[in-house]
């Protein structure tokens, strides 16, 4: 029997209002919990790209990935695992500026922790981090004692690594030429022998 593990999929498709509930359908469905979403432009115009994050078998990532093709707007579906990727997650956090100065070496921690200051004020500082789950968890727990006010953390956004693009396989597809040379139907030329009752 084949072990769960985390999977992502991405998704190219014309750029549909409604995609995305037609989309969640099928995950829940087949009651599949998606564990992170992300939705943007791709490097195609018109082209939109979803990157989905769950924890399956590759047995049922396959059967899912063949319905999604199925949807109407979905160009492409590739499903990977994390080996086979290179991705991301931004998160930002939101603490009180007096207590985090006072209580902890900012520099230090920033360092540390491969973070920036993006705001600070005189009430709150917000910092932002990019990593994967271990690192903005990390984080997470080192600022939690010093009264996190706000947490949010984005969907993942990732590329394949051997993939050499979708962008290729379309041009590829547009440039292919429709036969120039027409061909005879075998039954349509025998109009008299078609049909016998």
């Amino acid at each position: 029997m084949q072990e769960k593990q985390e999977f992502t999929i991405t998704i190219y498709t014309e750029n549909q209002v409604g995609l995305l509930s037609r989309i969640a359908i099928i995950f829940s469905r087949r009651k599949i919990n998606i564990d992170s979403l992300n939705t943007s432009p791709s490097e195609i115009d018109g082209i939109h790209r979803f990157t989905i994050v769950i924890n399956e078998t590759e047995d049922v990532i396959r059967k899912l990935a063949r319905q999604l093709e199925k949807l109407v707007e979905v160009l492409k579906v590739y499903f990977n695992t994390n080996e086979e990727l290179i991705w991301q997650e931004l998160a930002l956090f939101k603490v009180p500026t007096d207590v985090i100065a006072e209580k902890a070496k900012v520099e230090r921690l920033l360092r540390e922790h491969g973070a920036n200051a993006v705001v600070i004020r005189s009430d709150y500082t917000v910092f932002e981090s990019v990593g994967h789950h271990d690192d903005i968890n990390a984080l997470m727990e080192t600022l939690a004692p010093y009264g996190l006010i706000e947490f949010v953390r984005s969907g993942r956004v990732a590329i394949i690594k051997a993939s050499e693009g979708f962008h290729k396989k379309l041009k590829e597809f547009e440039e292919r030429q429709p036969s120039q040379e027409t061909e005879e139907n075998e039954v349509l030329d025998q109009k008299e022998g078609i049909f016998s009752m």
